[in-house]
This record gives C-alpha cells, structure tokens and sequence, in this order.
C-alpha cells in the first residue's frame, strides 16, 4: 500500500544526538516510505549511509538544529511536538491519538531526551517495554502507527 499525502496532515520525525548514523540513515528510509514529510537532526550532522538504498535524500529534506532551542523557535506554526520516550508521563502508543500535524522527536540510543527538552513536548509516548528500543525502529514503529490510525 502506498502512503497518500494529505494536505491537511503532515509530520516529520528526527533524533537529537544520535550517536550512530546508521540509525539516522535507516530512520530516513522508513520515514520516506511510511509518509514523512521530513526529518531532522539535532547537534549532530548527518553523514551518507549505505543503509538508504532508496536514496530518501532526494525525497525528503533533512533539517540540522544546531540544539534544541535552535530546533524548537523552528517548529512549523500550528504544530505539536511528540516525545518519543521512557517516562513516568508517557502514554502508551497504543492509547494515543495522533495530531494531525506532528514532529516527532526520539532521544539518543544511550540518554534518550534531557529533561528540559521533554518539559517543552506537547505530549510524551512511549512503546512497550521498560528499556530502550533502538532509536531507528521505535521511529519507525511510531510512524506505522500513525498511517494506521490516521488512515481510517
């Protein structure tokens, strides 16, 4: 099946200081299948990775912020800001609803998101499991979701 775009809807998914660009690399080729309308890096550049064989660079833009008060005074107007994290605040995916304009923004694989960043989310979630999910596939896993329950 492939993802519809809706000019209403639109999200975009990053990861603030991820430590193995492969990750970023394979969060890009989910994002570009499952209907991303961009993704984003904070305090670390993204270098080429040969886990993109789709080459999703030339379909979706990749935003670089320098930290997160760079990234977040250039949140897209009229749009929410998800946690994706391991937190006593979070809502189980499955229990949530999904905006219909979205960034979701994933944690480092080791840190996950400091708190000041979380405090300035509009929602936190969080995937089963009580330890870390590789950052890649948590995102990825989130936008499956999102095309499911916004699909319906």
């Amino acid at each position: 099946m492939k993802v519809k775009p809706d000019n209403h809807n639109f999200f975009g998914i990053g990861i603030m200081q991820c430590k193995r660009d492969y990750n970023l690399g394979t969060l890009w080729r989910s994002a570009d299948i499952l209907g991303a309308s961009f993704i984003f890096t904070i305090g670390k550049d993204y270098r080429k990775q040969t886990s993109d064989v789709l080459k999703s660079w030339r379909k979706i833009p990749l935003f670089h912020y320098e930290d997160f008060d760079d990234f977040y005074k250039h949140l897209p107007y009229n749009t929410r800001l998800v946690a994706v994290e391991l937190d006593e605040r979070s809502i189980m995916l499955p229990e949530f609803e999904h905006p219909k304009r979205a960034v979701y923004l994933l944690g480092a694989e080791d840190n996950g998101l400091p708190p000041s960043a979380l405090d300035k989310c509009h929602e936190i979630i969080q995937l089963y499991g009580d330890i870390s999910m590789n950052v890649a596939v948590a995102g990825s896993i989130v936008m499956h979701d999102r095309i499911g329950k916004l699909s319906k």
